[in-house]
């Protein structure tokens, strides 16, 4: 049987082809992982050709970026579109719901996480580091507007730095997807819990 390509049935036009093919993708990472992506699979299922996902997609990192930047789109980077929270809030309640609206949605899609840590590591991975500070950057504003610029720097590293070796510890099996969070929110409560505003007490 021909696979029919998907850009040639009328009113399934090349998006709706390539919305599938994107979602297929991200269905193979996080059900079966990163190196189960196979081209000819997701053709296959996607019913279309090839040549019509090597003409959007060069390579398969390509294809794999785009596929976990759309997943991230819709269950990441959605919620922090919402902007600011409660005016009341303190810095560690602030700090916590930015990083549980980012993290939430990884407990839940513990595969889609495994496959982001190594599309970050690909060639093109950077693209999606960008594009995750694009994101966080506008909210972590509004959460750390008003502190002092030094314990801003300060509180990036040490962060950053802890998730990013949460994020080895769960990829490499030596943690759980459920403990990234608590860990995040004990090292925050920790940096935050002695911070006050200069002139204050």
């Amino acid at each position: 049987m021909a696979i029919v390509d998907a850009d040639r049935r009328g009113a399934d036009g090349p998006d709706a082809a390539d919305d599938r093919v994107l979602r297929i993708v991200a269905e193979i990472l996080e059900s079966d992982g990163y190196d189960a992506v196979a081209l000819r699979t997701v053709a296959r299922r996607a019913r279309t050709s090839l040549a019509t996902i090597y003409k959007r997609y060069p390579t398969r990192d390509d294809l794999i970026r785009a596929a976990l930047s759309r997943w991230m789109d819709e269950h990441r980077w959605a919620g922090l579109r919402q902007g600011p929270g409660d005016a009341e809030e303190s810095l560690y309640e602030g700090e916590m719901r930015m990083l549980r609206t980012i993290f939430e949605p990884w407990e839940r899609h513990p595969g889609m996480l495994k496959a982001y840590y190594r599309a970050r590591s690909a060639p093109g991975g950077d693209a999606l580091v960008r594009r995750g500070f694009d994101e966080v950057l506008p909210a972590s504003r509004e959460v750390l507007a008003g502190v002092d610029p030094e314990f801003v720097a300060d509180l990036d590293i040490v962060v950053s730095n802890v998730i990013y070796g949460l994020l080895g510890r769960f990829v490499a099996g030596e943690i759980g997807i459920a403990d990234i969070l608590p860990a995040l929110e004990r090292t925050v409560f920790r940096l935050t819990e002695g911070y006050r505003p200069a002139g204050t007490r």
